[in-house]
This record gives C-alpha cells, sequence and structure tokens, in this order.
C-alpha cells in the first residue's frame, strides 16, 4: 500500500515562512499528479496547488501565487510546499494528494488515490 508521508508545518507569525514535505516512497512521481490541499476550521477543503507529472509545470490557486512554491525532487520521491508571506488566512491543516497516471485540473489534484495524514499550519497575526 503507497503511503504519501507528511512533515513541516506549525506556528509561524504572519509574514513567516514553513515549508511542508511529502514523502512518496514507491511513488514514481514523473507519473502522479501531485499537489496540495488545504482545510480551514468550518471550512471545506480546497485545492492550493499542483505541479504536473510531465513536465513539472505547477499550479497555484490566486489567494497562494507568489507566495507559495511547489516543487518535487523525483531521485527522493518527495515534493515540497514552500510557503512565504503567510497570512492568517492560510491557517489550516495541509494534505498532500496524488493521482495514478494523471494531470493536474488546474491547481487541483482530480480525484486523488492517496493523501497524506495532513499537517497542521497556523500562522497568528
Amino acid at each position: 500500500q503507497f503511503k504519501l508521508v507528511q512533515s513541516g508545518g506549525g506556528l509561524v507569525q504572519s509574514g513567516g515562512s514553513l515549508r511542508l514535505s511529502c514523502a512518496a516512497p514507491g511513488f514514481t512521481l514523473d507519473r502522479e499528479a501531485i499537489g496540495w490541499f488545504r482545510q480551514a476550521p468550518g471550512k471545506e477543503r480546497e485545492g492550493v496547488s499542483c505541479i504536473s507529472s510531465t513536465d513539472g509545470t505547477t499550479y497555484y490557486t490566486d489567494s497562494v501565487k507568489g507566495r507559495f512554491t511547489i516543487s518535487r525532487d523525483t531521485a527522493e520521491n518527495t515534493v515540497y510546499l514552500q510557503m512565504n508571506s503567510l497570512k492568517p488566512e492560510d491557517t489550516g491543516v495541509y494534505y498532500c494528494a496524488a493521482r495514478d497516471g494523471s494531470y493536474c485540473s488546474g491547481y487541483v489534484v482530480p480525484y486523488p488515490d492517496y493523501w497524506g495524514q495532513g499537517t497542521q499550519v497556523t500562522v497568528s497575526s
């Protein structure tokens, strides 16, 4: 059973930075659409970013463009989300997700097959 294992996250002040990691042992990242979702308290889970399986093209929801960067290390089978200039509205539980042999649907991984365990990101004002 493939698993996505997340690390990173935590508490940071507004304007600060955090990096999330999503390790994907056993996956072949250049055959997966993989990305990040988040869920704020009392809100539905929303897509944040996706990286294309074919050419590594990256996509972002408008609210994080210019602040977040998704990247992948195919040798380490790990995907990262570097989050800069964090705002209180970025607070939530962040999940990495992947779908076999798929493409990003914009900034969203469509119908993920696999999910990470989630990690809390809290940005204080």
